[in-house]
């Protein structure tokens, strides 16, 4: 396994890191790049700020965008790379698309908290897909491998199994997330979380401006 960022240090400074691949990995998806950094930050509700942010996003984002966007680029990259892994993106949706589901079925974009305020405007503003760790849960530099025979997702006594083989996100210790599924129990941001550690995948036909303004976005929110 090949190192290809800084490591923790760098993430741990608030400046975003490349995480590093698995050999096989990169062999595979060589286009494939994770993204990460660490800053000092906690939930909690929203400023008012965040949330007419929210209605303003909404009331620009209609029907008709929800139905052609999947035919943006860098939502449709989203969908090759689900398939090139075995996913299905019209069953298992692409997190911008299930975003852009759930402001038509919800009739706008929610304010939940904080934290999920902050990645719902990076995810619609670029269409880039941002997860969030408590990083007093991290160990180490984050990088993509397989999981490896009778794996768990994460170190947590509630911890699943994960099918051999598949990807996932993973410290020096453990994986913490399944790629672009779900996130280790016991791993994520609760309301005692003083630090996070966001991080982002970049797929073939992304560019890595949207992904640098996707991770600064959320940033700046969770700043707010």
């Amino acid at each position: 396994m090949e190192a290809t960022g800084a490591g923790l240090g760098a993430g741990a400074s608030g400046e975003p890191v490349a995480g590093w691949l698995a050999d096989d990995v990169r062999d595979e998806f060589p286009e494939l790049r994770l993204h990460w950094l660490t800053l000092a930050a906690s939930s909690g509700r929203s400023p008012r700020g965040v949330r007419d942010r929210l209605r303003g996003m909404s009331d620009r984002f209609r029907g008709s965008h929800a139905v052609t966007m999947r035919q943006d680029p860098v939502p449709w990259a989203y969908r090759v790379f689900y398939r090139h892994i075995g996913l299905d993106p019209d069953a298992d949706r692409t997190p911008v698309e299930a975003a852009a589901l759930e402001r038509l079925l919800r009739g706008a974009f929610k304010s939940r908290n904080l934290l999920d305020d902050a990645l719902t405007i990076a995810l619609v503003e670029t269409g880039v897909p941002i997860w969030a760790l408590d990083a007093d849960c991290v160990d180490g530099a984050l990088g993509v491998r397989a999981a490896g025979a009778g794996e768990r997702l994460g170190r947590d006594a509630a911890a699943p199994g994960i099918p051999t083989g598949r990807l996932v996100v993973a410290d020096d210790r453990s994986p913490l997330a399944v790629l672009f599924g779900d996130l280790a129990p016991g791993h994520g941001v609760t309301p005692e979380t003083a630090r996070m550690t966001l991080f982002s995948l970049q797929v073939a036909g992304v560019p890595s401006i949207h992904v640098e303004e996707a991770l600064y976005t959320c940033v700046e929110v969770l700043s707010t």
